[in-house]
């Protein structure tokens, strides 16, 4: 019997409807393409164009007040009164004012002993300071065992207070706001915050408190994150073997701490030798990169030029009087600290931000939890500013000036233009002029603008400059994500309250990683392909393909990368993939 043929087997009559089809729709787009598809992509052009000089200009003017802060800025020690507090041996320990520090955590296995270790090693008198847990957990094992940690540091003489509340409505402000309403807080003056991940250095509180003692102007001190040992990234240049050493480290120190009578001491040690995540995957060193340029240069100009910035939820010490006075904490929008900050400045406080003191703590490293994340940071404040434009505009008590610095540049542009345009302009609208060669974009504006922008932020983490194209192309990736949020924030859509605490790991993955009885984890086809990022990729693709047959720009080089960098993300292949028991 003859082979039938692939021209055999179609029929005729389908061949000839299936070019009619081709023939159709070419017919179509020559169309509405002149009068309907050329106007409106000259459009957003035009619009992208305009947002993307509003991000340079903000760029380049931040660019310029950090480096005349460097060369010529006062130190805040000059620019604030700062004196130590000192001991007197008539009054005693009354000369330290009463500080509350607060723990918020929400079924925090892994790390719980790492905060509340180095809360209770903070160098401070133990009767004028006073540790409050504040445990959302849901899991009964997690509760008992933060509880039981809580009473081991109560029996060794520390002020610790383990709080709990039969709900969780607002989340985070809701536990702080609870936690605020106790008798015993009513004798503080100040109160510093840390995450469940966040280690404070023992002299924290003395680095810090000064500033609000001296200086009743200020509401808030807020220090740097550290994501990163570097002593340690150097001496063992990424290799697994500073991951046993810490791992080791940790554990001898919490297993002499039964054994040594002076606390401090031990939590010194403890918290001084745990060396954060910023090397774990290359994820994590992308959030790194991004994450430095805001309290390098976002940070420090806000404290430099208006005293005020956003406060990032931790790590930070508050006046009590001026976290009142401000309203207290609000559960709104999932930025309740941005949402205080903003509304403590509205007050006429001013805020003081100190690069010098830096506080470890640990970075997303799975995709699942930094999505999360970047959600709720992208969708608040967007749907802060919604809230609070009014309230802003009408405001007395704050200058122009200032009103329009925490408008246009703390809100438009750094929270919802920067998003937007890095996706809709990169990632949409560029592709597409590839399509319809009748709309050009100028080169200052494809090439010149972006670059600048990139160096820019390339300056705060000089150690990652060889990752800079990692980093476009992640960020590019992520602008979706941060994109879709902002819309959500704007519109206050379904996701608007959504919160999801941020999953941290502590030593779990590495005890997962050398445990040689793990069994091999399944792949879950739902868990790990993301549509989004895979029909983004599709996209590009297609639009290099084009370019490389019938472009002139050669877009296609940018394109395929940038394509490629969304099929990777889509396919669920960066970040840390933890075994699920």
């Amino acid at each position: 019997m003859e082979r039938l043929t692939s021209t055999q087997m179609i029929p005729d009559t389908f061949q000839g409807a299936r070019d009619d089809v081709t023939v159709q729709l070419a017919i179509i787009w020559d169309q509405i393409k002149a009068p309907l598809i050329v106007p409106l992509l000259r459009i957003a052009v035009a619009i992208c164009l305009i947002m993307s000089l509003m991000l340079f200009i903000e760029r380049v003017y931040m660019g310029v007040v950090i480096m005349l802060v460097k060369l010529f800025g006062r130190k805040p020690d000059r620019r604030y009164r700062w004196e130590a507090i000192k001991d007197d041996v008539e009054v005693g320990n009354s000369t330290y004012p009463m500080v509350l520090v607060q723990i918020p955590m929400f079924n925090e296995r892994e790390v719980y002993q790492l905060s509340i270790g180095a809360a209770c090693g903070l160098s401070w008198p133990s009767d004028r300071v006073i540790i409050q847990v504040l445990d959302d957990s849901t899991d009964p094992t997690i509760k008992d065992m933060v509880e039981l940690e809580c009473q081991r540091w109560a029996s060794k003489g520390i002020n610790i207070k383990y709080e709990i509340r039969d709900n969780r409505n607002g989340y985070k402000s809701g536990a702080l706001k609870e936690g605020m309403k106790r008798s015993y807080v009513k004798s503080c003056d100040y109160v510093a915050i840390f995450d469940a991940d966040f280690q404070p250095e023992p002299d924290f509180l003395r680095r810090t408190i000064p500033f609000l003692v001296h200086n009743p102007e200020l509401a808030l001190v807020q220090t740097r994150w550290k994501f990163g040992n570097l002593a340690l990234i150097t001496a063992f240049s990424h290799l697994n073997l500073a991951v046993i050493t810490v791992n080791l480290a940790i554990h001898l120190f919490a297993a002499k701490a039964a054994n040594v009578s002076r606390t401090r001491d031990v939590s010194r040690g403890f918290v001084g030798c745990f060396a954060v995540n910023a090397d774990e995957c290359l994820m994590t060193r992308m959030q790194e990169m991004s994450l430095d340029y805001h309290f390098t240069v976002e940070q420090e100009v806000g404290s430099s030029t208006h005293a005020f910035f956003g406060f990032n939820g931790t790590a930070g010490v508050w006046r009590i009087d001026a976290l009142n006075e401000a309203g207290g904490w609000k559960d709104r929008t999932t930025v309740e600290d941005m949402d205080l900050a903003v509304r403590a400045s509205l007050k006429g406080w001013k805020f003081l931000y100190l690069s010098s003191v830096k506080v470890k703590n640990e970075l997303p490293s799975t995709l699942k939890a930094y999505r999360y994340q970047q959600h709720r940071w992208s969708c608040g404040p967007a749907n802060l500013f919604r809230k609070m434009l009014m309230e802003i505009i009408t405001n007395k008590k704050v200058t122009l000036w200032k009103k329009v610095h925490v408008i246009y540049s703390f809100f438009m542009v750094r929270k919802i233009v920067a998003h937007l345009v890095t996706f809709i302009f990169y990632c949409v609208v560029l592709p597409a002029t590839v399509l319809v060669p009748e709309v050009e974009v100028p080169k200052w504006g494809a090439v010149y603008i972006p670059s600048i922008i990139t160096i820019l932020n390339a300056v705060g983490t000089p150690r990652s400059l060889h990752l800079l194209v990692f980093w476009i192309l992640f960020e590019n990736v992520m602008s979706l994500h941060r994109t879709k949020a902002t819309f959500i924030g704007l519109l206050e859509a379904g996701r608007v309250n959504e919160w999801i605490v941020t999953e941290k790991l502590g030593d779990a993955l590495k005890g997962k990683a050398n445990n040689k009885a793990a069994k091999k984890p399944r792949f879950r086809f739902g868990e790990r392909l993301h549509l989004l990022e895979l029909g983004t990729g599709a996209y590009l693709f297609f639009c290099g393909c084009y370019d490389v047959v019938f472009g002139k720009n050669h877009y296609f080089i940018y394109l395929y990368a940038q394509a490629i960098a969304f099929f990777i993300v889509g396919f669920g292949c960066v970040g840390t993939f933890v075994p699920h028991s």
